[in-house]
């Protein structure tokens, strides 16, 4: 423990410099997921094939072992950023998709005969009413999808991608050397610490972004 203690004093600027490509990453491949995930629930929720399809689609995703996904990507985008980014992206969309299906489906038929009687039509009532009511939902969607993509996004090192998955890559290649295994548990540590710091940041945010009326 000393030694593990002794290590992560050393190397905290690395650390640091990686979590933070770590979480700049997920950040910008959620981002993107959720764009994408709500478009394609929007599009989809009150359609039984399209829905169907889309869940299943994006569920067949994540099926895709991680290390296959981000190999057959080299050929198509390089090393680096853009395959960790894209392989994300396909691994975060079946939560986001699929609850903002759920959302959606949930809002009252009540609710949207008044919002069409007060003079709404299609759009305005999906932005104005629909969308603010499965908000809560969504948002549960988008942070199953970070903390999946938290743990993927180490894998990527397999491709150079940023992030703390070096670390541990790096230690794991060097098993039975000074400080090998220290140095793969602190790239673990660190990617278990930014799943929880995620969690926090999206627990805040569904406190302030949903009315007291919905919270649960």
């Amino acid at each position: 423990m000393d030694r593990f203690v002794e290590y992560i004093d050393r190397h905290a600027d690395d650390l640091w410099q990686q979590g933070m490509q770590h979480a700049a990453v997920v950040g910008t491949a959620i981002a993107i997921a959720t764009v994408l995930g709500v478009a394609l629930g929007v599009a989809t929720w009150d359609r039984p094939t399209g829905r169907s399809v889309a869940v299943a689609t994006t569920g067949t995703f994540l099926t895709i072992p991680s290390f296959a996904l981000l190999g057959l990507l080299i050929p198509l985008l390089g090393l680096g950023w853009t395959p960790t980014v894209v392989a994300l992206v396909v691994y975060a969309l079946l939560p986001i998709t699929r609850n903002t299906v759920v959302g959606l489906g949930e809002v009252s038929a009540a609710v949207l005969e008044a919002a069409r009687g007060t003079g709404m039509g299609p759009v305005r009532t999906m932005l104005r009413v629909q969308l603010p009511l499965a908000w809560p939902v969504i948002l549960t969607g988008v942070r199953v999808s970070t903390q999946l993509i938290v743990g993927i996004a180490a894998i990527a090192a397999y491709v150079a991608g940023p992030g703390l998955g070096n670390e541990i890559f790096d230690g794991l290649s060097r098993l039975g050397s000074r400080n090998a295994l220290n140095q793969a548990l602190a790239g673990t540590l660190g990617v278990v610490v930014l799943a929880l710091l995620f969690d926090l940041l999206f627990f805040a945010v569904r406190r302030l972004s949903t009315p007291r009326g919905l919270r649960v």
